[in-house]
């Protein structure tokens, strides 16, 4: 288990505490003030803190905020397609026969980040709602955030979207956990 300093544990106790302030703030969850921007954000952590940022996710869903929270895990979704296509059971012996790299181009084909961004916005929303992505990890090098972020643009514009990202967004680049290459991605917002 990586170590984890108590600066990014108290960073992570702060964007925690700022997160529940938007969540109850009514141009946020009205997806005002970003003129004329899809509401998508960003809620980074440190990887290390992985398990820590699902415990906290499970109990906010749990709170009572003025908003619901729509989660979307993109491992479920994943996992859901290649059950679909009753491919998740024979992974493995496809992996053995034909390499990781072939695997990798399979599940891109079959799951690309259109199909993950149809299965969110097909999801019941209503203005007030926050629909938050969780998994973005997991799903790594199956999915990238930027392209997923590029695919549900036009498909939702009612209701914020926060995904919680494990790696660094400085407004301008994605950086999956702390240490990936960068990926250029301008229209989303570090929300804390």
């Amino acid at each position: 288990m990586a170590s984890v300093s108590a600066s990014a544990r108290r960073d992570f106790e702060g964007r925690c505490t700022r997160l529940r302030a938007h969540l109850a703030d009514p141009d946020f969850l009205g997806n005002r003030g970003l003129g004329n921007e899809v509401g998508i954000y960003t809620f980074c952590y440190d990887p290390a803190l992985e398990l820590e940022a699902r415990d906290f996710f499970a109990r906010l869903a749990a709170e009572d905020l003025p908003c619901r929270i729509v989660e979307h895990n993109l491992y479920d979704i994943l996992l859901a397609r290649l059950e679909e296509r009753r491919l998740l059971g024979r992974m493995d012996a496809y992996e053995r026969k034909r390499g990781r790299e072939w695997i990798a181009g399979q599940v891109a084909n079959l799951a690309p980040a259109s199909m993950y961004a149809e299965r969110i916005a097909s999801a019941p929303c209503v203005p007030g709602d926050v629909i938050l992505i969780t998994g973005v990890g997991e799903v790594y090098p199956f999915l990238r955030l930027h392209d997923l972020f590029d695919s549900i643009q036009p498909l939702v514009g009612d209701v914020p979207i926060v995904a919680a990202y494990p790696g660094r967004f400085d407004g301008r680049n994605l950086q999956l956990f702390s240490r990936l290459e960068e990926e250029h991605y301008y229209r989303a917002f570090d929300l804390v």
